[in-house]
């Protein structure tokens, strides 16, 4: 997602927030909601977005390596911008990662698996996280204290959520989501109208959906992205018998 007018519609959300949201009103409880939420973000960002880089290199693309993107470093993933967002308002992004197709031997395939790579790897995230907090329920948790074993906890169901959110998220049919390019691909959207006619048009959609929301009073990503995240989340747990 590139800065632009739209972003900077997010921005003067973000000080609207700031100044009257939770930030303003209980900065105490912000701040600790934010140390919970921040090893999420940044591990998730940063590997989605490595995913990227990683498998686009794999296929030959040497882009991603010769801009510094095919490592784990998040300070090679994160835009400060995006992430400010995703602390304010709960919506972001990463750096997108630069590809260029021309290198690919079969190029609808190759870009089919770098656009599902990313989502892959924040599912993929989700359960490794799961197990790892499952072995700390078992051996690590019940001989520390209450509430240092409650700020891990919640430390790690955060990380596992915020990648189903970022996978979902991004599963959104929308440029230049990971979703669209999947449909794109599949479909072979390249040679219809219609791809061209929307493909700009990513920013002003997304802007549309939030605007429509606050006019509305109903956070609709919340809806169609964190509500589901909540689910499945609650059966990851389910599942490594934690909840």
């Amino acid at each position: 997602m590139r800065r632009n007018p739209f972003a900077l519609f997010l921005i003067l959300i973000v000080i609207y927030e700031a100044v009257s949201g939770s930030f303003a009103t209980s900065p105490k409880q912000w701040i600790l909601e934010t140390i919970v939420l921040l090893p999420g973000i940044i591990i998730g960002m940063a590997c989605h977005e490595f995913a990227h880089a990683f498998s686009s290199d794999r296929l030959g693309d040497p882009t991603p390596r010769a801009q510094g993107r095919v490592t784990l470093n998040p300070l090679a993933h994160i835009d400060p911008v995006g992430l400010i967002m995703l602390l304010f308002i709960h919506f972001g992004w990463g750096r997108p990662v630069q590809i260029d197709p021309r290198y690919y031997r079969h190029r609808r395939r190759d870009e089919l698996i770098v656009a599902l790579s990313g989502v892959l790897m924040n599912l993929f995230l989700a359960f490794v996280f799961a197990g790892i907090l499952k072995l700390l329920d078992l051996f690590v948790l019940p001989n520390i204290g209450l509430a240092m074993a409650s700020i891990i906890w919640q430390i790690f169901f955060y990380i596992i959520y915020m990648n189903l959110v970022l996978m979902i998220f991004n599963l959104l049919p929308i440029p230049p989501l990971d979703g669209f390019n999947v449909i794109t691909q599949i479909f072979n959207l390249q040679r219809t109208r219609f791809f061209w006619r929307i493909y700009d048009k990513g920013s002003l959609i997304l802007l549309a959906i939030i605007l429509i929301g606050s006019l509305l009073n109903f956070n609709i990503f919340g809806f169609i992205v964190s509500r589901p995240a909540i689910s499945i989340v609650e059966g990851l747990l389910s599942l490594f018998q934690l909840w």
